[in-house]
């Protein structure tokens, strides 16, 4: 049985939708991701899901119980974790963590074991009687996590966890994730970094509130009807205007320091992109069919909804 079910959720901010009907499931052990940018909608669906938000549409279930009827037992089975830091930097690491136990009424007995237990997740101990103001975004990351973790919830809520960090403390806390799946904790993480969705179990690809997509990353890349060329070292409104007329050519984007071409499968990168290129005395360093990313993908699929 799915340990969070969500049907059909509808919400508005006045005249403005923000959510039209988000509907998914997800499994103990299962890492789903909300995948999209800045307004998708990602942070309103979190909170209607842990019921800071009342739907204007459809429902949520955890665990079976609805959040609607019963926040108090759903608060029970769940963790949150917040896009910005929320704790209290006066406390210490160890100081922070009696204080969740407190709210989640854990008991003495349980508490230093689980205690211990997060330490060796977290590797947080040397750093027990620090000020959680005084630690580094990554440190501070993994402390939030711990306390959302400290009651042993069913379900943990991840609203953009790895914002801000590095990228071994980014690494860091996706283990811990991964670990925490493996002992059957059910989670729901929004991202708007599109790498991240290879490390979910299942994405549901945001737009505007809607998905574009659901299902696992690599169902969603493998089903990408287009090639995707990737030019190095060219004039982005020179490539354009060379290929503005070019019946097989349906995008051309920024992708980093370089330049994707998004094509029709019939399209030959040496016959028609090089020969365009040359033709129009264009330079550039290199051209090349690479592997469509989740960028790709969701490029492609807000240009069919246009």
């Amino acid at each position: 049985m799915p340990i969070l079910q969500t049907r059909n959720l509808k919400k508005n901010f006045g005249e403005t939708q923000a959510l039209r009907g988000v509907s998914f499931d997800v499994e103990p052990g299962e890492i789903f991701g909300l995948i999209g940018p800045d307004g998708a909608g990602k942070t309103t669906t979190l909170r209607l899901l842990v019921g800071v938000l009342d739907p204007d549409g459809g429902g949520v279930e955890i665990d079976g119980i609805s959040v609607a009827d019963d926040a108090d037992r759903v608060r029970e089975r769940v963790g949150y974790m917040p896009q910005h830091f929320s704790l209290y930097r006066d406390l210490s690491v160890e100081e922070n963590l009696n204080f969740f136990a407190d709210m989640y009424f854990v008991g003495k007995k349980e508490r230093a074991g689980r205690i211990e237990e997060l330490y060796a997740f977290s590797r947080l101990k040397p750093f027990a009687k620090r000020p959680a103001g005084k630690l580094s975004g990554g440190m501070q990351k993994k402390l939030a996590l711990s306390c959302g973790m400290i009651h042993t919830p069913k379900l943990l809520f991840l609203d953009e966890p790895t914002t801000g960090v590095d990228p071994v403390s980014r690494r860091e806390l996706w283990d811990i994730l991964y670990r925490f799946a493996d002992r059957g904790v059910g989670m729901v993480v929004c991202t708007p970094y599109m790498d991240e969705a290879e490390r979910c179990h299942r994405i549901g690809l945001m737009h505007e509130g809607r998905f574009l997509t659901v299902d696992s990353p690599a169902a969603v890349v493998s089903g990408h009807d287009e090639n995707v060329f990737e030019l190095a070292g060219a004039d982005r409104d020179a490539v354009e205007k060379a290929l503005e007329e070019v019946g097989e050519v349906n995008d051309l984007y920024p992708f980093g320091d370089l330049i994707h071409i998004a094509a029709s499968v019939r399209m030959d990168h040496s016959k028609i992109i090089e020969c365009t290129l040359n033709k129009n005395g264009i330079a550039f360093e290199s051209v090349e069919k690479v592997r469509p990313s989740f960028e790709d993908v969701f490029m492609a699929k807000i240009r069919k909804l246009s």
